[in-house]
């Protein structure tokens, strides 16, 4: 099975089953002398594990990270960092009634068509279980931006039809505290409480919704990305379309920008403080496809989970007409815990990015 391997020199490779064993990741390319703190790590994982909440799926894992390799007295050695994290809640029984049905809009028909075979516990590896692992490496990536003064903040900005205000994001330590005070990741409380009450009322209908995530990439320096196909904007659209549910990407401003005349566009260059600035940002921090030093700004929109608690028709493996009922642990709304894997995802290509930069001021 290809495409489980992400980055050229910064370089992950994801591996295990929703209702396998474990999960794991191996990291490969990561600077020597890192400082590696299991602590946050761990903190990380814990912003997406399950059972968080009322407005989250009810599996309970403690998605413990286990590292095996490539870290020794707390810093990197520079050779493969392995980390596993075990399974611990399986109830594959749950799936049992699917082994020969077709779920909507899952990849269970798909994997059948490509492989002939599928695991069906859970989706198997096509589950969202497999983003723990991309959690646990774009951790590791934070810690080595971290170094270089690169900050990465997400929040959610919309779910359903309930969009966020624009948030002041001059101060992105305290738009965390505000994200992380409240269950459904937004930066704005009120907005946040309006969120929290209408996801657990889809959820109470037995239904799901989808919803989008907003990220700040600041301390980017100018000249990070590769003309032609390997735009830096394109390489987070790739990462940020490799997560499940995602349907949309978009960076700076957009679609919107669609709709505005040159005239209205164009970040006009200035300098501040013996700097190259641009007095506005409509481009997100990216011109030809490489960073020009100011923040990296996009946009996620993300589905509504497959799986809702109603019964639906559907095609079995013979091609037969059925009835299939939704069962087992499900996200209403998958944009709360998926805050931590597009910041994950971003880290990741930003430190690949980075790493190509330095070979080539070398």
């Amino acid at each position: 099975m290809a495409g489980n391997s992400f980055g050229d020199l910064f370089r992950i490779t994801t591996f295990g089953e929703s209702h396998g064993k474990a999960i794991g990741v191996i990291v490969d390319g990561c600077p020597s002398n890192i400082d590696i703190d299991e602590a946050f790590i761990q903190s990380e994982l814990d912003k997406r594990k399950p059972g968080q909440s009322k407005i989250t799926t009810q599996r309970k894992e403690s998605d413990t990270a286990q590292i095996l390799s490539g870290v020794f007295e707390g810093k990197s050695t520079g050779t493969p960092i392995s980390i596993v994290i075990p399974n611990e809640d399986q109830r594959s029984k749950d799936y049992s009634h699917i082994a020969d049905k077709f779920r909507p809009s899952h990849a269970d028909y798909t994997y059948q068509m490509k492989y002939g075979i599928r695991d069906y516990r859970g989706g198997g590896r096509s589950s969202a279980r497999e983003t723990a692992a991309r959690v646990a490496a774009g951790a590791i990536a934070k810690l080595f931006l971290k170094q270089q003064g690169i900050e990465i903040f997400a929040h959610v900005s919309g779910v359903g039809q309930i969009e966020a205000p624009n948030v002041d994001s001059s101060d992105l330590k305290s738009l965390l505290e505000t994200r992380e005070s409240n269950i459904a990741r937004c930066a704005d409380l009120a907005t946040a409480n309006e969120m929290i009450d209408f996801i657990d009322n889809v959820r109470k209908n037995g239904d799901t919704v989808g919803g989008r995530i907003s990220t700040i990439i600041r301390g980017v320096p100018a000249g990070l990305g590769e003309p032609v196909f390997d735009r830096l904007h394109a390489e987070l659209g790739k990462a940020m379309l490799s997560i499940n549910a995602v349907h949309g990407f978009e960076y700076g401003s957009g679609f919107e920008g669609s709709r505005m005349r040159g005239s209205e566009h164009n970040d006009i260059f200035t300098t501040e403080n013996d700097k190259v600035v641009t007095r506005t940002n409509f481009s997100g921090g990216i011109q030809g496809g490489i960073s020009n030093g100011m923040d990296i700004t996009f946009k996620v929109a993300f589905k509504a989970v497959a799986t809702i608690m109603r019964d639906q028709e559907t095609l079995n493996q013979a091609g037969e007409e059925t009835t299939i009922s939704g069962k087992g642990r499900h996200d209403p709304c998958v944009v709360p815990r998926a805050v931590i894997i597009v910041e994950a995802m971003a880290a990741l290509v930003i430190a690949d990015q980075l790493l190509k930069q330095r070979a080539y001021r070398m």
